[in-house]
């Protein structure tokens, strides 16, 4: 019949072997920096392939990583499934009881672990919830002390290995890798990726404005273990591009030394990556004169964050959207034709949308009873989305996939969203971070990047607190800048910011200054914990005392 080949990663990784076999892949790691080719990288992982297959592992089996960004990371994203079997990228940030969770629902058998996060693994391990791991090896060519058993070095593990395996046929259809969704309402949920869907949402990426070629030098500060790395680590192999992964907990003068060292022209990481960046080049002598664009996804990128990459650094930063449930990338902020010669302004507004729909994907915004609404800028609805590397399941969740999944294959995505005329999508918020007062809808994200837009203010979330006339009213918790002294005359500057562009209703009743907001494993703000830190009588009170006027 028709058609060639099943869409699979083996052929991603059989191009950066002969094609670009002296293109390097650089790591840094616990001992320093790690360069190599990658023909050497592709006899490495056949090696680490074999060595599973050896042990008997295949379809149906989930190797497990709890790691960085860093080679042996990298290998495993290419040997675990062109093998066969299933990798599982476990989120190291998370808490221990969700950690056991993950292991004990995914069923691991193999468990490959960062030598500077084995503290954290043998915190979380439970016998019980271990129950299916049968070996743990540590990335590198020593076994520091360990509780964990058995356990053996990861160069010991692969020494035998096969340089010249031979991978054999996996259907596209076979589960290539397994992420867990964040968990912030119940335990973490998994969500499978299958060779197809890898291939295709791989393709999708390197597409565009901002698409992977052989000529970048591609760094995915964005950590491997949220969401597959946003797929980065898949198409800079695909496309032959330079490697860089910047390993262990980065901070900015590691990213920014390896973006001057190595070159780096695309990057992609969450705003308070990019933010920290900024903030130490204001400080360093830093020459980031080969980043051309930056990817910025996981929360809203604040429009002044943007202004300041172009000013002080040129350096573009576009947004972009997705979730665990997407593999993730489906949206973009690319220009479209004619866009080229727009004002600073109205660039920056393009591109602090969360983009256009991926080639290959659908979308649509409903109401409450499911009906499409206009694609007008200011209808609002939840965001659904179908396409080639969309989920239509959860793993072991059934229940969780009636509730999100449509019939006919359209993912409820669970954020409220506009599209504009010309397709840009806008997420408004969460459908459960949506501050309802007095009958009407107020969005915290909009809020928020308000509230960020102030020069004095480095952090900033709103949340609901509950009112007993309005139902809720929103309270911003915001980080000031280190060198402000007036918070009074910040706050009153921020209220009347809110209120220029916002109905006055929308003005936070209450504006609290603390040290730093928190955030959950992958990088975004936390306002569930926000709240459960901040929110207590003192503000309930507040908030009800607010005059009506004020609103």
């Amino acid at each position: 019949m028709p058609g060639g080949t099943d869409m699979t990663l083996r052929s991603f990784l059989w191009r950066a072997e002969n094609v670009f076999p002296e293109r390097e892949i650089v790591s840094r790691t616990h001992e320093g920096i790690h360069r190599y080719t990658y023909a050497e990288y592709g006899e490495r992982v056949r090696k680490l392939a074999s060595v599973l297959d050896e042990r008997g592992y295949g379809e149906g089996d989930r190797i497990a990583t709890f790691a960085w960004n860093n080679h042996w990371h990298h290998e495993a994203y290419f040997g675990v499934p062109c093998q066969g079997a299933q990798l599982h990228m476990i989120n190291i940030l998370l808490p221990d009881s969700h950690i056991q969770h993950l292991v004990s629902d995914a069923e691991d058998k193999v468990v490959v672990v960062d030598p500077v996060m084995l503290d954290k693994l043998e915190g979380a391990y439970d016998e019980e919830a271990f129950e299916s791991v049968e070996q743990f090896v540590v990335m590198g060519d020593t076994v520091p002390e360990t509780s964990l058993e058995p356990v053996t070095d990861y160069e010991s593990f692969i020494a035998d290995g096969d340089p010249d395996y031979e991978f054999p046929d996996v259907d596209e259809e076979q589960p290539a890798g397994m992420c867990y969704t964040s968990g912030t309402t119940g335990k973490p949920k998994g969500v499978e990726y299958t060779h197809k869907m890898y291939w295709a949402h791989t393709m999708s990426i390197m597409t565009g404005e901002l698409g992977i070629t052989n000529t970048d030098v591609e760094m995915p500060v964005v950590p491997m273990f949220h969401v597959s790395g946003w797929g980065r680590p898949f198409a800079t192999v695909a496309a032959g591009a330079k490697t860089v992964l910047p390993g262990p907990n980065p901070e900015p003068a590691d990213i920014a030394a390896l973006c001057e060292n190595e070159g780096v022209t695309k990057s992609a990481a969450v705003p308070t990556v990019w933010r920290g960046l900024l903030q130490y080049a204001r400080e360093n002598d830093v020459d980031l004169s080969e980043l051309e664009y930056v990817l910025s996804g996981g929360s809203s990128t604040p429009k002044g964050l943007m202004r300041d990459y172009r000013a002080e650094l040129d350096v573009e930063i576009v947004a972009g959207y997705g979730m665990t449930e997407t593999t993730p990338v489906t949206h973009v902020a690319e220009l479209k034709p004619g866009m080229e010669d727009l004002d600073e302004e109205s660039r920056v507004d393009v591109r602090a949308h969360a983009g256009l729909i991926s080639p290959g994907l659908e979308m649509k915004i409903v109401d409450d009873e499911g009906e499409e609404l206009p694609w007008d800028g200011e209808a609002l609805g939840e965001l659904l989305m179908r396409g080639p590397w969309v989920t239509t399941e959860y793993f072991n969740a059934p229940e969780k996939t009636e509730a999100r999944v449509t019939e006919d294959g359209w993912l409820r995505t669970g954020d409220i969203a506009r599209i504009d005329e010309d397709g840009y999508v806008d997420i408004v918020d969460r459908v459960d971070d949506l501050v309802k007062s007095g009958g009407e809808w107020i969005s915290s994200v909009e809020v928020e990047n308000r509230i960020m837009g102030h020069e004095d203010v480095a952090e900033a979330a709103v949340v609901p607190v509950e009112h007993p006339t309005w139902d809720e009213r929103p309270v911003a918790f915001v980080v000031a800048m280190e060198d402000v002294e007036d918070l009074e005359g910040l706050e009153e500057a921020l209220r009347q910011r809110v209120a220029e562009e916002y109905p006055k209703w929308w003005t936070p009743d209450v504006i609290e200054f603390i040290d730093e907001i928190p955030k959950g494993s992958t990088g975004k703000f936390s306002k569930k914990d926000l709240a459960e830190q901040y929110v207590d009588d003192e503000i309930r009170g507040e908030v009800e005392e607010a005059a009506p006027g004020d609103r």
